[in-house]
C-alpha cells in the first residue's frame, strides 16, 4: 500500500532553505493575538526535497485519466481533449482576462462567446442560447427554470409536474424536484423506448415538462420521438433534451427537429473540454423563440449599426443570473477551438464513429455478457452480468477485476432498470486495437467468473488499495491522518 507523506516523514529531514526572519520574534507576538498563537509547532511531514518531489510525481503517476487509457464510463463521453484546445485556453488575450474590463475592450471574448452560441444552436436546432450555467445538471436547473417562468406568464401556474422516464439520469428528477416540482416515472417497454401508452395517461392540465434524453440512457434512440413531442405539446408541456448524448447525433439529428424546446449540451463531453476530477464544466442551454425572452441575463448581443458586442441586461422577464459573470469562459473557449478545429463534416464524422465503435464492441462483449436490448445502438450499450449472479459474481466484482488489467470500469449498477448493469461508451477517438484489447480482457474476466469466482469477489490485487469496505467508506469516510 502506498504509504502517506506523514507516514515516510523522518525527523530531523527538512527541504526547505528559507533565510532567517527578519521581523523580532517580540514583535511577532506582539501582532498575533494571544488566543490565535500556536503553543506548539505544527505537526508537519519532514522530507528532503527529493522525497516530496518523488511522494508527488508517484501519485500522479497512479491516477488514471482519458490521457492515460481508455475510459469507457456510458453517459460520460469521457473523449480524448486535444491539446490545441488548452494551447488556445490559455492565450494570453484569454486567460488575462478580467470579469470587470470595460465591454470594449473584451470584444474578442465577446465575438467568440456569440459565435459558439450561434454554432449551437445551429447543431441543435434551436433559436437562441446562454452559455451562463456551469454544468449538466446547471443546465438541467437552468432550463426547468425557463419552462417553469414560460408558464407562469401564461398563467398556468398549475403546472406542477415533470414526466421522467425511468431510464432517465438521476440529475433529471433531483433537477426537477429542486423548481417545486413533483416527478411522475414514465416506465421504458420491453424495446428500451419511451411506454406512449403510459405517456398518454401520465399528461394532463399539470404538466409542465417531459425530460429526456435522446438516444436515451439506454443507447437506444427514440424511433416515436416526434409523436411523443406531440403527445407533449397537446396536453401544453414543453420537451427538455438532456444534451448528454450528443455526441451519438451531431450532423445527423436535431433535438429542434424532434419537438424539443430546451436542450443543454455538455461542452466538457461533448465539445472536447476536459471533463472529470471536479470540473470545471459548461452546460450551455438553447431554447426555442417561445422561450428566448426569459434567457439568463446578460444575454450576449450584437449591434449590426455599431458591430459591437454587448451584455443586453434590459430583460424584463429573464429568470435572472445563473451564475457569476458569464459562465465558465475557459471551458466555452476549448469548446470553440474543437468547433473549429471539426467543423461541421468533423462532428458529423465523430458522432458516425462513436455509434460504429459502440455497435462493434457490443456485438463483440454480448457474446460473454447478456445483452438486455436488442441492437443496434447509438453511442453506448447496456450489458449485464446476471448470468454469472449464480457463482455469486456481480457487476462490481467485474469492474473491479478490470481494474487488475489496467483498465478503468465502465459505469455500473445505472441505468437503474437493468439489473447488474454494464454501461460502456467507448467514444469516437478509441482505435480498434484499444477495443479489441479490452474486449479480450473482459472475455477472460468472463472466463474467470465461470472457473474462479473467488478471485473476482476480492479483486482488485494489483492496485496500491486493495477492496474497500464501500459502505463503510461512504458513511465514516477517513478524511485526514492523525497522529498516534
Amino acid at each position: 500500500m502506498e504509504k502517506l507523506i506523514f507516514e515516510k516523514s523522518v525527523e530531523g529531514r527538512h527541504g526547505n532553505y528559507l533565510p532567517p526572519s527578519d521581523v523580532p520574534v517580540k514583535q511577532i507576538h506582539e501582532l498575533i493575538p494571544e488566543e490565535l498563537s500556536r503553543k506548539k509547532a505544527p505537526l508537519l511531514p519532514q522530507l528532503t526535497e527529493v522525497e516530496v518531489v518523488r511522494h508527488y510525481t508517484r501519485l500522479s503517476q497512479l491516477n488514471y485519466g482519458v490521457d492515460t487509457g481508455f475510459y469507457p464510463l456510458g453517459s460520460c463521453t469521457m473523449k480524448y481533449n486535444p491539446k490545441i484546445n488548452e494551447d488556445a485556453a490559455n492565450l494570453n488575450g484569454f486567460s488575462q482576462l478580467h470579469p470587470y474590463q470595460p465591454v470594449e475592450s473584451v470584444q474578442g471574448a465577446l465575438e467568440l462567446m456569440y459565435k459558439t452560441q450561434e454554432y449551437l444552436a445551429e447543431i441543435t436546432g434551436m433559436d437562441a442560447f446562454t452559455l451562463q450555467p456551469a454544468a449538466g445538471a446547471h443546465g438541467e436547473l437552468t432550463g426547468l427554470l425557463l419552462i417553469m417562468a414560460y408558464h407562469a406568464a401564461r398563467g398556468d401556474f398549475q403546472r406542477d409536474k415533470v414526466l421522467v422516464p425511468d431510464s432517465a439520469h438521476g440529475t433529471n428528477p433531483a433537477s426537477a424536484t429542486l423548481v417545486g416540482c413533483k416527478i411522475i416515472e414514465i416506465p421504458s417497454k420491453e424495446n428500451g423506448e419511451v411506454d406512449l401508452e403510459a405517456l398518454k395517461k401520465a399528461v394532463g392540465e399539470d404538466t409542465a415538462a417531459l425530460m429526456l434524453t435522446n438516444p436515451n440512457t439506454l443507447g437506444m434512440f427514440e424511433t416515436q420521438i416526434i409523436e411523443i413531442a406531440e403527445i407533449v405539446h397537446q396536453a401544453g408541456g414543453l420537451l427538455y433534451y438532456d444534451g448528454a448524448n450528443m455526441n451519438a447525433i451531431m450532423g445527423y439529428a436535431r433535438p429542434g427537429d424532434m419537438g424539443f424546446d430546451v436542450v443543454h449540451l455538455n461542452l466538457h463531453k461533448t465539445f472536447s473540454a476536459p471533463h472529470g476530477g471536479g470540473g470545471p464544466g459548461a452546460g450551455p442551454v438553447g431554447v426555442k423563440s417561445c422561450l428566448e425572452p426569459f434567457l439568463p441575463k446578460p444575454v450576449i448581443s450584437y449591434n449590426q449599426q455599431t458591430q459591437n458586442y454587448y451584455f443586453d441586461e434590459e430583460r424584463s422577464q429573464s429568470i435572472g443570473r445563473m451564475k457569476a459573470f458569464y459562465g465558465n469562459f475557459g471551458v466555452v473557449v476549448k469548446a470553440f477551438t474543437y468547433l473549429l478545429m471539426m467543423g461541421g463534416d468533423g462532428l458529423q464524422e465523430v458522432s458516425a464513429k462513436a455509434v460504429l465503435n459502440a455497435n462493434y464492441l457490443m456485438n463483440l462483449l454480448s457474446k460473454h455478457y447478456e445483452q438486455p436490448f436488442a441492437g443496434p445502438c447509438k453511442h453506448e450499450f447496456v450489458l449485464t452480468s446476471s448470468p454469472y449472479k449464480g457463482n455469486e459474481v456481480r457487476t462490481l466484482d467485474i469492474a473491479k477485476r478490470l481494474l487488475d488489467y489496467g483498465f478503468h470500469a465502465p459505469t455500473i449498477y445505472f441505468p437503474l432498470i437493468v439489473s447488474e448493469a454494464l454501461m460502456i461508451e467507448p467514444t469516437e477517438t478509441e482505435n480498434k486495437q484499444t477495443l479489441d484489447e479490452f474486449a479480450r480482457v473482459m472475455a477472460k474476466i468472463a472466463q474467470e467468473a465461470m472457473e474462479n469466482p473467488k478471485l473476482l469477489q476480492e479483486a482488485p490485487h494489483n492496485t496500491p488499495v486493495s477492496r474497500l469496505d464501500e459502505t463503510q467508506a461512504a458513511r465514516k469516510p477517513v478524511l485526514r491522518w492523525k497522529a498516534e
